[in-house]
């Protein structure tokens, strides 16, 4: 029995809803012309979003791991993270912060953070809407609040995770970072903001305009973008001549035929197995190479 179908203009209608100015009733408006009824838009509104009852990679309680939620000083206020390492870590590991989606701190970026702690780092996920009380359980209204964040102190509350993870017993004192979508574009400014970020690794990521400030990048960057992500690909060539143009250290990848957010194996329309695990490999041997 197939499911049914999806096409590229349902797609991009729930990425103008969660990315842009479309509120939930005037995409489900949109989904229900673009399915023909009402009854098709409600059976394919879930499989175009997140769904955190699917199954984690990594289990929570997998006995590799040592994980805890810590909370950590901030810019201007008390940091809520989830901090996870190798259980029998005997010495110190280089440090990753994993950088949410527009959802906030949700099961999916803990799973993304216990895989990297697999691969033998010490991997912290920061609840950015810690300022605002912290990630709600309800992902609609996370999304809402990040209307309400200020620029500023997010950037300053990226530079204090770096400072964190530098000075902490478990690291070596080498940070890097990986973010999807906002968390992309997170990665990307903190990337002009901490020089103390060895490595930044963007999925699907928001660029920064402003060349004086691209040329205070120091960090290595590794920047992975969708085929199919019109929105977010626009910015890709400015960028990249600005990152040329300063001497960076940086590498592109896009994937053909991939989707916004197609590292997220809990959003069935969009995940794509192929690109997923392909830049997950590229990221972690990235990350292996430059926090060495």
């Amino acid at each position: 029995m197939t499911g049914p179908a999806i096409t590229q203009a349902m797609i991009d209608a729930y990425d103008e809803y969660t990315h842009l100015t479309l509120d939930r009733r005037g995409f489900m408006e949109k989904l229900t012309k673009l399915a023909g009824s009402a009854a098709a838009a409600t059976a394919i509104a879930p499989l175009l979003s997140a769904n955190q009852a699917r199954a984690a990679i990594v289990a929570d309680d997998d006995k590799r791991l040592q994980g805890q939620d810590i909370t950590y000083p901030g810019a201007s206020g008390e940091m809520k993270g989830y901090l996870v390492h190798p259980a029998d870590q005997s010495g110190k590991l280089p440090a990753v912060i994993v950088i949410h989606e527009n959802r906030g701190l949700n099961p999916h970026i803990r799973d993304v953070a216990r895989r990297i702690a697999l691969e033998g780092f010490v991997a912290l996920a920061p609840d950015y809407l810690s300022p605002l009380g912290g990630t709600p359980a309800d992902e609609e209204k996370a999304r809402a609040m990040f209307a309400e964040m200020d620029a500023a102190q997010t950037a300053a509350n990226g530079v204090a995770t770096v400072a964190f993870l530098k000075g902490h017993e478990l690291s070596t004192g080498k940070v890097g970072a990986v973010g999807f979508c906002w968390g992309g574009g997170t990665v990307n400014t903190l990337a002009i903001n901490a020089p103390d970020l060895g490595a930044g690794v963007a999925y699907y990521g928001s660029q920064p305009k402003d060349e004086t400030q691209i040329a205070q990048i120091k960090a290595a960057l590794l920047l992975h973008y969708a085929g199919k992500d019109d929105r977010v690909n626009a910015g890709i060539d400015a960028y990249k001549t600005a990152l040329q143009k300063a001497g960076k250290d940086f590498q592109i990848y896009i994937y053909e035929g991939a989707q916004h957010a197609f590292n997220n194996d809990t959003s069935e329309a969009r995940y794509d197995k192929q690109a997923a695990d392909l830049a997950w490999g590229r990221t972690v041997a990235f990350f292996k190479e430059k926090l060495a």
